[in-house]
């Protein structure tokens, strides 16, 4: 036998002993009530735990116990669709800003950084996430770039992907978004798909029905996030899609799906974030909030724990997490309250690591990466947002309120001296995609209606996917401001009235995040917002909605560093008809 066999063997006999009751346990939670996710009860039970492990459920005596009377012992929850890069916050700082609400795993897609950085992103996450007291597993992403219209900072192919495979804490593929191509057999697509069939994939296919959705899980894509409606979430249940029911800042369709959970239907969802912004982090929280929802809605509690704990666990075949059961990791939430959820004491790994809203345990810090702030323009000037008249008519971007998909219109353009400029009483203002990540000097110029700003201008180097820098403007100044703002801080969101920075939120982090904490980011972020509204900006989310108005995949008409997207035709076209 090798030596690290028989070390095991050991471990597995102290375990059995500490079971037994032949030796005490190391930690024993007395008195309470267990949420048995199994057999959908409460149960009146101690928890012995034993080297980071839960060895039995039942009555246990011991010399370190801690009385959990008159509250319930939940399992750690468990949030299995997750951009880390939408909270703004580090991996270390996430830790920190989650485990009070109950969170002790992750499953995390770095879409964005690996847009940004590529493999170099993804590396980061990985160390930066790791020995932490909540555990961040790793979905790979599929789609970077997410298309061609676009320049983005990276491209990742299969064999990009395929050096990842295998790693502590990578499970698989994540969010197929390129349905089209996986419906068509594209090569490149089923190359990746192909290289992942032994893990799990996710799935994202929003409306996708009938033959296509047949063809589309056929590939081995079997959860999907992207459901808005009742009839869209059976139709994939019944063909055994796992349905991840989401709750996000931006995306809020957890209302709208909980009639699909029944005793019967449970096992096959979980409730997910996607993404999350740092205001909403700070004050609703995260999956307990989700909980909330659920049960108010009319769920049973138990049921709607099992969608933050044991099915997101058994979908991404992590065995020994979502359970308080025997021979399961001892994650473990105390909670004083089930209705609302109020978490008292939150134990990882047998050890207390946050009682009473506050972590006891020292978070280690992020590695430190010269290459996370990519910055790679070609010198620009005011002057390079100047958009001579070429004819009588403009394509317009039209924004929606609280939406991401956008109108595409034909108005006269405003010109005055033979140039276009922003028509404040029109709500029509200039539009700019600067590319940041390979020095191509590509500017994309626009005009956007609906935006409401009346002065000054508005920068971001969050604009999904590539993330280049994207701004608004009333004028041409304000607007190279702005950026160059943004620029200097390695990324961030800017607001500039009259060449003067009103706010700045920098995101140092491949121009997505920041090494500050929660409520620091949190509170800049909403400064940015005041901001915004003071420059005549009414939209719920201004900076949001601007990250989104260069998504090309999102229909009708977008903008990149390319210029015009007509989403519908998959095509540039040219700013004036």
């Amino acid at each position: 036998m090798k030596e690290k066999d028989r070390s095991m063997v050991d471990v597995i006999k102290n375990r059995i002993r500490a079971a037994r009751g032949e030796i005490e346990p190391e930690l024993i939670l007395k008195g309470g009530r267990v949420i048995n996710v199994f057999s959908c009860e409460f149960i009146e039970a101690d928890v012995a735990i034993y080297d980071g492990i839960i060895v039995g459920v039942g009555t246990y005596e011991g010399a370190k116990t801690l009385d959990v009377k008159e509250q319930d012992i939940c399992p750690g929850f468990i949030d299995g669709h997750f951009h880390i890069e939408s909270t703004m916050l580090s991996p270390p700082e996430l830790a920190r800003a989650v485990l009070p609400h109950g969170t002790t795993a992750i499953i995390a897609d770095p879409h964005e950084i690996a847009n940004v950085l590529g493999g170099r992103g993804i590396r980061y996450i990985m160390e930066s996430s790791k020995d932490l007291p909540v555990d961040f597993y790793v979905m790979l992403p599929s789609c970077v770039p997410a298309t061609h219209l676009e320049t983005s900072g990276a491209r990742l192919s299969r064999d990009d992907l395929v050096t990842f495979k295998g790693e502590q804490r990578v499970l698989g593929l994540a969010e197929m978004m390129n349905y089209p191509g996986v419906i068509t057999g594209a090569n490149d697509v089923l190359e990746k798909i192909s290289a992942f069939c032994d893990t799990v994939k996710d799935g994202h296919a929003p409306l996708l029905a009938g033959k296509d959705l047949n063809a589309y899980i056929t590939a081995g894509l079997r959860s999907d996030h992207e459901c808005t409606g009742i009839s869209e979430a059976m139709e994939k249940l019944r063909l055994g899609m796992h349905i991840m029911l989401r709750e996000g800042t931006q995306e809020k369709n957890l209302k709208a799906l909980l009639p699909l959970v029944s005793p019967a239907t449970v096992g096959q969802c979980s409730m997910v974030s996607d993404d999350l912004h740092p205001h909403d982090l700070l004050h609703r929280g995260h999956l307990n909030h989700l909980v909330d929802i659920a049960i108010n809605y009319g769920i049973d509690p138990i049921l709607a724990i099992m969608m933050v704990t044991l099915n997101s666990a058994r979908f991404y075949g992590l065995k020994d997490l979502g359970a308080v059961a025997p021979g399961y990791q001892a994650d473990l939430l105390i909670l004083s309250s089930l209705q609302p959820v109020k978490v008292n004491t939150v134990i990882k790994n047998g050890r207390i690591v946050c009682k009473g809203g506050h972590c006891t345990t020292p978070t280690p810090q992020q590695s430190q990466m010269d290459y996370l702030t990519p910055m790679n323009i070609r010198p620009y000037s005011p002057d390079s947002f100047v958009i001579p008249e070429k004819g009588e008519f403009i394509r317009v971007i039209g924004i929606i309120k609280d939406q991401i998909i956008t109108k595409s219109t034909v108005v006269k353009a405003p010109v005055k001296n033979g140039v276009v400029v922003s028509d404040i009483q029109k709500d029509l203002i200039k539009i700019a995609v600067i590319e940041r990540h390979h020095n191509t000097g590509n500017i994309g110029l626009g005009m956007v209606h609906g935006f409401g700003l009346k002065q000054g201008a508005l920068a971001s180097s969050i604009a999904h996917d590539s993330h280049n820098i994207i701004s608004v403007g009333c004028s041409d100044p304000d607007i190279y401001k702005a950026v160059k703002t943004v620029e200097t801080m390695g990324g961030g969101l800017a607001a500039v009235k009259d060449g003067d920075v009103l706010a700045r939120l920098p995101l140092p982090i491949a121009g997505l995040m920041s090494e500050l904490p929660l409520k620091q980011v949190a509170h800049n972020r909403t400064e940015m917002i005041h901001v915004s509204r003071y420059l005549g900006c009414h939209l719920r989310e201004p900076f949001m909605a601007l990250s989104f108005l260069a998504l090309p995949v999102i229909p009708a008409l977008k903008i990149t560093d390319k210029g015009l997207v007509d989403v519908t035709q998959f095509i540039h076209v040219p700013l004036f008809v």
